[in-house]
């Protein structure tokens, strides 16, 4: 089993996300896919780890996982100390409410709400008041440079700018996790560098914990470490040497 890892002050374990010889099986009709395959690793707060494999490797059911939308076959997985791998569908809907922030790469913004509006969304659904939410979502999009495009819908803005809104509604709860799938897939290459500069200003500044997934090994190398999945196995965890 996983070894237990030491707490931070106030006893908040140092590691956010611990998955130990978790195993994901699928059917498809009488095949059995065995999507994950007893793949064990550790994530400490701060960090900002990419993930990549080609598709059928396992690294969108691990986000699935991870971000609490699915449950392994077998083995465990610990968010913030916590063993979810068992949880009902409501009780990990409660923790992605608070833990977890989603960044995808179709952005999926709601075409009739303005940019505060959309941001403003997952927030109603935590009990906050109306001014409350007001209050985070502008303070969030202020983090990613579009105060002054809140009452834009998103058929006025730039893909870039779509994106930044995303971005900042994963923010709005100030989840300590971010999950980004292929956060820069349809984005040119100057704009997936700004999006990329700007997780790193949150992994930075914000201390925000970042796993993303990628195909590119140019945007994984923004990370500090990339992990490579391969068949249901994860073939190599390294460290990013920083320039």
């Amino acid at each position: 089993m996983f070894p237990d890892h030491s707490l931070l002050g106030g006893g908040i374990p140092l590691a956010l996300v611990v998955v130990d010889s978790l195993h994901k099986t699928y059917y498809m009709g009488d095949v059995e896919v065995h999507a994950l395959q007893g793949v064990s690793f550790s994530i400490d707060r701060g960090e900002f780890v990419s993930i990549m494999g080609a598709s059928g490797s396992g690294k969108s059911t691990l986000m699935n996982i991870i971000g609490c939308l699915d449950v392994p076959t077998e083995g465990r997985y610990l968010l913030e100390g916590r063993d979810v791998s068992r949880l009902k569908a409501d009780q990990l809907a409660d923790i992605r409410k608070y833990t977890v922030g989603f960044v995808f790469q179709g952005f999926n913004l709601l075409p009739r709400m303005s940019a505060l509006e959309n941001v403003e969304l997952p927030m109603v659904y935590n009990g906050f008041s109306s001014t409350e939410r007001k209050e985070r979502a502008m303070e969030a999009l202020k983090v990613v440079g579009l105060e002054d495009r809140a009452l834009h819908q998103p058929h006025q803005l730039s893909g870039g700018q779509q994106q930044r809104v995303a971005i900042a509604r994963a923010l709005a709860n100030q989840a300590p996790l971010i999950l980004a799938d292929e956060p820069t897939g349809n984005l040119d290459t100057h704009t997936s560098e700004e999006v990329m500069d700007l997780f790193c200003m949150l992994n930075r500044e914000k201390e925000r914990t970042i796993i993303m997934v990628t195909h590119e090994r140019d945007l994984a190398g923004y990370g500090k470490r990339v992990i490579t999945f391969r068949d249901g196995l994860l073939l190599h965890d390294e460290k990013v040497m920083s320039g």
